[in-house]
């Protein structure tokens, strides 16, 4: 079991870990020797076993903050499936009928009609003017 020294509140300390954990070990004394720097900063000097317990508890309260967070955004994801599911499994909406009108034979014949005597119109207007 390697032993690793790490610096908490600019005391030293011997901790024991697991092979291959140290690189776990270092980070989180770093996190609890910025807890212990900022109380150091504000108290001063004060006992090693009331700075590590109070930088502790600081940690504890940032880390109760964030599963809150954590919580309340899994809750939301959750909420969001569930409703992405349900857009999935709805039935598919029912196909919409469209009518459009339709001209009466009669009255494409009538037009017809017109468009016949009104060209038969025009060729006699030019020949008019032709003669």
């Amino acid at each position: 079991m390697p032993e690793v020294k790490i610096e908490i509140g600019g005391r030293l300390f011997d901790v024991a870990c697991q092979a291959g954990e140290e690189h776990y070990l270092h980070s989180a004394a770093k996190m609890l020797d910025e807890e212990a720097s900022v109380l150091a900063a504000q108290i001063g000097r004060i006992p090693e076993a009331r700075m590590l317990l109070m930088a502790g508890l600081m940690l504890a309260d940032k880390t109760a903050g964030l599963q809150d967070k954590l919580r309340a955004a899994e809750d939301k994801l959750a909420e969001r499936e569930a409703e992405l599911d349900q857009l999935r499994n709805a039935p598919a909406p029912e196909a919409e009928r469209v009518e459009v009108p339709v001209v009466p034979q009669e009255v494409t014949e009538t037009l017809a009609e017109i468009a016949a005597r009104a060209e038969a119109l025009a060729e006699t207007v030019d020949g008019a003017r032709a003669g």
